[in-house]
C-alpha cells in the first residue's frame, strides 16, 4: 500500500508539473503526439519547462534531486534551459528554517549554540537535498562550516528505495536484460551510498581519508574536520573560501589558468581512482570550488564527502589495463580483458567483440572534448553490451557516474581539452609502477616487516612442512613393500599350482600310453 501511495504521489507530481509532456515531447510518432495533446487537455502550464522540471524533482525528494544533479552536468545531452535550471539543484535546494537548524545543533551537542560558537549565521550558505551548511565561528576564533542533516530524510529515502527494489524485481523478472543488468544489485549499491550519506560521521571520516590521500598532490584542498564537534546529524569542519567552479568568467578575471585547471581535474580523478581506489563520487559543480587565495591559488577545493567510491586491487588492475588498451586503440586487448574478467561469457568470440568495440570508439579519437560525448559513447557501448551479454558490474556504477561528472566539468572549463591524451601518460606511469621494477621493489618494501618476522622461523617451518611429507612418503613406501610381498607370494602360489597341474597332466598322459 505504501508503494501504491508513493506511485500516486509520483504520478500526481508528474501531471502537476507537466513532466509527462516534457518526457514525451521528443517523440515524433503521431500517436505519441496525440497522447500528449489528450493528457494536456485542461492543464495550464505557464512556468518554463526547466523550472517545472526542477520543482517537480524537488517535490519528489532527495533521490530524484540526485538524479537531477547528475543530469545538470550533461549539457551535451540537455538543452541549455534545462541544464541551467537543474544546476540550481546542486546547492540551491530550498533550505529548511534556521530555527530548525539551531535546534538540531543544540540537540546534537547537548548545549546551547552560544556555548559552542561565538557566531552562528542564520542564513545557510548552501542547501542541498540531504543537508544544509551554515558558517560559524568557534570560541577559539576558528572560522568553520556547520553541516546539518535535514530532518526526516531517512523515512523519505527508505520509502523510495523500497519502491525501487520492487521495480527492480519486476524488471529482473520481465525484462530480457534483467539478469544481465542486475537491477537489484545496482539498487542495493545505491541504497548503501545513500544511507552512508545520511551518517555525517561517515562523511567526516571519508573527508579525513581523502585529505590524507591527497596530501602529497598539490592540486586539491579538503577541509579538516573538528572531531570534537562531529555527530551523526551535525558535523563541523574548517571553513574553505573559494570561487564555485561553475563561475568560469569570475575565475578567468581572477587570473586562473582554466586549461590547466581542466587538466588538473583529470589528474585528480585518475589519481583517486587508480592510485588510491578511493574517490570522491559526487563531483558536481556545487561541490567543487577553486581557491584564489595567494597561498593556494588555482587549487581545487572539494566539499561534500557523503558519497565516495571504492575499488579493489583487481578492479583497478582491470580498469587500468582497459583504459590503456583503449588509449592505444588495442581493441583486441580490451575484448580479451572483458573475457578474462568474466564480464562476458567465456564462449564469446574475441574477434567479434573487438570489432564491435572498435566501431564504437574509433570515431572519437584525436578530437577535442567539445566534439566528444562520453554519454553517447557509453550509450553505444551499452547497446553493444546487450548484444554480447556483458554483465553490469554494480561496484562500477558510481565510477561511471563520476566519470560523466568529470567530463561535464571538463566540458565547462575547457572544451578543447583532449581527455585521452591527458589521462594516458598518468595511466601508463601508474601501470609501470604496478607491474614494473618499481612496483616489485615497492611490494618488497611493503612486505619487509612480515619477511623479518618470518625469516627466523623459516628453517623450523620448512622442517615442519617436510616432516609430514617425509612420514607420508615412508608410509607409502612401506605399504608398497607389503603389497609387493603379497604379490610375490601370490605369484609363487600360482606358479606352484601351475606346476602341479602340469605334472599331473604329464603323469596322466604317460599312464595312458603304457596301458
Amino acid at each position: 500500500m505504501r508503494h501504491i501511495a508513493r506511485l500516486l504521489v509520483i504520478c500526481i507530481t508528474v501531471l502537476r508539473y507537466g513532466l509527462d509532456e516534457l518526457a514525451l515531447s521528443s517523440f515524433r510518432q503521431r500517436w505519441v503526439r496525440a497522447l500528449v495533446r489528450v493528457m494536456t487537455l485542461g492543464r495550464t502550464l505557464d512556468a518554463p519547462r526547466g523550472e517545472r522540471l526542477r520543482l517537480g524533482l524537488e517535490r519528489l525528494g532527495p533521490i530524484f534531486v540526485k538524479f537531477g544533479q547528475v543530469l545538470s552536468t550533461r549539457r551535451d545531452l540537455l538543452p541549455a534551459d534545462l541544464a541551467d535550471e537543474l544546476a540550481k539543484l546542486q546547492d540551491r535546494v530550498p533550505p529548511f528554517p534556521a530555527e530548525h537548524a539551531r535546534a538540531l545543533v543544540e540537540q546534537a551537542f547537548g548545549k546551547p549554540i552560544a556555548a559552542i560558537f561565538t557566531r552562528f549565521d542564520a542564513e545557510s550558505v548552501a542547501s542541498a537535498s540531504i543537508a544544509q551548511v551554515h558558517f560559524a565561528q568557534l570560541k577559539d576564533g576558528r572560522e568553520v562550516a556547520v553541516k546539518v542533516l535535514r530532518p526526516g530524510m531517512l523515512e523519505v529515502i527508505d520509502d523510495d528505495l523500497s519502491l525501487m527494489r520492487t521495480l527492480a524485481r519486476w524488471v529482473e523478472r520481465l525484462s530480457a536484460d534483467g539478469k544481465r543488468l542486475k537491477p537489484r544489485e545496482v539498487v542495493a549499491e545505491f541504497a548503501n551510498y545513500l544511507h552512508d550519506e545520511l551518517d555525517l560521521v561517515r562523511e567526516a571520516a571519508n573527508a579525513a581519508q581523502l585529505r590524507r590521500n591527497m596530501h602529497d598532490l598539490d592540486l586539491i584542498m579538503i577541509p579538516e574536520m573538528v572531531w570534537d564537534l562531529c555527530t551523526q546529524n551535525v558535523i563541523v569542519m574548517e571553513r574553505m573560501n573559494g570561487v564555485p567552479i561553475g563561475q568560469t568568467q569570475r575565475l578567468r578575471d581572477a587570473g586562473v589558468d582554466i586549461p590547466k585547471l581542466a587538466r588538473d581535474g583529470v589528474t585528480i580523478f585518475f589519481t583517486q581512482v587508480f592510485r588510491d581506489g578511493f574517490f570522491h563520487a559526487d563531483m558536481h559543480p556545487g561541490n567543487i570550488q577553486v581557491s584564489v587565495a595567494p597561498a593556494s591559488f588555482g587549487r581545487y577545493i572539494a566539499l561534500d564527502f557523503g558519497i565516495v567510491g571504492t575499488l579493489t586491487e583487481i578492479d583497478k588492475q582491470y580498469l587500468a589495463q582497459n583504459f590503456i588498451a583503449f588509449f592505444r586503440r588495442d581493441y583486441k586487448r580490451v575484448a580479451e580483458l572483458h573475457v578474462e574478467s568474466g564480464w562476458v561469457p567465456p564462449a564469446t568470440r574475441v574477434d567479434e567483440l573487438e570489432g564491435a568495440i572498435r566501431a564504437v570508439c574509433e570515431p572519437h579519437f584525436d578530437r577535442p572534448l567539445k566534439d566528444i560525448s562520453l554519454g553517447q559513447v557509453l550509450l553505444r557501448l551499452f547497446q553493444t553490451s546487450r548484444r554480447f551479454n556483458v554483465e553490469i558490474q554494480p561496484q562500477l556504477v558510481l565510477l561511471q557516474k563520476t566519470l560523466l561528472n568529470v567530463e561535464g566539468l571538463g566540458r565547462q572549463l575547457d572544451p578543447e581539452l583532449d581527455l585521452w591524451n591527458t589521462a594516458k601518460p598518468f595511466l601508463e606511469q601508474w601501470m609501470d609502477k604496478q607491474i614494473g621494477w618499481a612496483g616489485l621493489l615497492e611490494g618488497l618494501q611493503r612486505e619487509a616487516p612480515r619477511y623479518v618476522q618470518l625469516l627466523p622461523d623459516l628453517p623450523r617451518l620448512i622442517h615442519q612442512a617436510l616432516q609430514p611429507r617425509a612420514a607420508a612418503e615412508q608410509r607409502l613406501l612401506e605399504a608398497l613393500l607389503v603389497e609387493q610381498r603379497r604379490t610375490a607370494r601370490l605369484l609363487r602360489a600360482i606358479a606352484c599350482v601351475a606346476c602341479g597341474v602340469a605334472l599331473g597332466l604329464l603323469a596322466s598322459h604317460l599312464w595312458l600310453n603304457t596301458h
